[in-house]
């Protein structure tokens, strides 16, 4: 990824709610995204990163259901709160592996993504760039035998993980030159 320096400096000078508005792109949380947004100037991504996590570790489990709620379900288009279309836009590119999943793996997705938000209140967050359907579907099919605060932690673990990849494409955005006109 070249020139992320030039979009980690456009981070750095946007006015505060203009800022959390980006970091909300990133991970759904308003607390992530306000506490992000305080810890500005970020003198590399690396920082960024390992910011960004060590908030997201530090936050209650509210604001972690507050960030799976802005992940459409895989498999879907929408999420359960508003989502910015850049952010969907992302979503829909690393959930890819189920664009052209057959009929029934799509229907075995729907059906076991309800039975998994019925057993752990929450919706199924996995980090799905570069996953298949039939992974995907596996992958949720095994973790359903966990147990809900054991789950919670995965999910949590998987929510870092995209909100990583989705930092990194932010930066990559801010960069661009059409952005910043």
């Amino acid at each position: 990824m070249e020139n992320l320096s030039n979009g980690l400096q456009h981070l750095n000078s946007l006015r505060p709610a203009s800022a959390e508005k980006e970091f909300l792109k990133c991970c759904g949380s308003t607390n992530w995204a306000k506490e992000m947004t305080a810890r500005r100037p970020f003198s590399s991504v690396e920082e960024l990163t390992h910011s960004a996590d060590r908030i997201w570790w530090a936050l209650s489990q509210e604001d972690w259901l507050e960030a799976f709620r802005s992940h459409p379900k895989i498999g879907e288009r929408k999420a359960a709160q508003e989502t910015s279309a850049e952010a969907l836009s992302w979503s829909s590119r690393e959930q890819a592996g189920v664009s052209d999943a057959p009929a029934d793996t799509m229907e075995a997705l729907a059906q076991l993504n309800h039975r998994y938000e019925e057993k752990f209140g929450f919706i199924y967050i996995v980090c799905a760039s570069g996953k298949s359907s039939a992974e995907l579907l596996a992958i949720l099919s095994e973790r359903l035998n966990n147990e809900r605060d054991h789950e919670l932690r995965i999910a949590a673990a998987e929510q870092a993980q995209i909100t990583r990849l989705r930092l990194y494409k932010l930066v990559e955005s801010l960069d661009e030159p059409e952005i910043r006109v």
